[in-house]
């Protein structure tokens, strides 16, 4: 959304370029273009034969220059060359925002001290200002943490244009990402087969106690119901005495009672 809102501020500066004909005028739609609100793409003007002709001119050159940074440059580019065109407040301003996206891209340059050299900013205020000001328009989305001196970046706009010669680098840097997004699909998948394995290990090993459990089971009824039996068949010799003569049947052990011999209870009773 950025980028369409970005490229929509440039196309008056487009259209414009058309009718830019000489050194001056080209040089003026720069400054232009530079200095408007919601200007952070400068690609399409910059490839326009009439902003290319600056090339040529030894006085207007240096806008040509100056576009370039701007399209993908940096403040301490701008610093660095010495000669460029000085920058209206608005231009400054704006090519501080456009340094922040790069800026942003390591962690090693995310902290209050390393964004204020790298942008000359004098004081923490500034730079907090500077960073609500990309933040609310759209070309980070970060926090703030002033008790760390710290800035949290979580997504950069796209709002850079690509510097010439920077593809085979882009490329690279795609074909190590396009590496380790393999690698670690790689690494994934053996995770998943070790689960699996794991998984298969863990059934065999639960059916195999199922079936100890079942074999357990199955041999202590066994013995139970021999003890069963067995006792059942000594209850019975036990229950009862007949009486032969008089066809009684009488209840008790067929062990001696009293003081009589074994085996003649009945007869001691009938005598008496």
């Amino acid at each position: 959304m950025e980028q369409t809102r970005a490229l929509n501020a440039l196309e008056p500066f487009l259209a414009l370029s058309k009718s830019a004909n000489s050194p001056r005028a080209a040089a003026d739609l720069v400054t232009q273009a530079t200095s408007a609100p919601n200007t952070y793409v400068f690609a399409e003007l910059l490839e326009k034969p009439t902003i290319q002709a600056l090339r040529n001119s030894d006085e207007y050159s240096k806008y040509l220059t100056l576009l370039e940074i701007f399209s993908w440059g940096t403040w301490e580019q701008y610093k660095a060359h010495g000669s460029l065109p000085k920058l209206s407040a608005q231009q400054h301003q704006k090519l501080l925002l456009l340094s922040l996206l790069p800026l942003s891209r390591s962690h090693a340059t995310l902290t209050y001290a390393a964004l204020q050299s790298s942008l000359d900013l004098p004081t923490v205020r500034a730079l907090e200002e500077l960073l609500t000001t990309a933040i609310y328009s759209g070309l980070l989305t970060a926090t703030l943490d002033p008790a760390h001196s710290l800035v949290n970046v979580t997504s950069i706009a796209p709002l850079r244009d690509l510097a010439p010669g920077s593809l085979p680098s882009l490329q690279a840097t795609l074909q190590i990402w396009s590496q380790r997004c393999d690698s670690a699909l790689a690494d994934l998948e053996a995770q998943v087969v070790q689960v699996k394995q794991a998984a298969v290990e863990r059934e065999k090993l639960r059916r195999k106690k199922e079936r100890a459990l079942e074999a357990t089971m199955a041999t202590y009824e066994e013995k139970g119901g021999a003890k069963r039996a067995v006792s059942g068949l000594g209850d019975e010799g036990d229950m009862m005495d007949v009486d032969q003569e008089g066809g009684r049947v009488t209840r008790g052990n067929k062990r001696s009672t009293g003081g009589g011999f074994p085996g003649f209870g009945g007869v001691g009773r009938r005598l008496g």
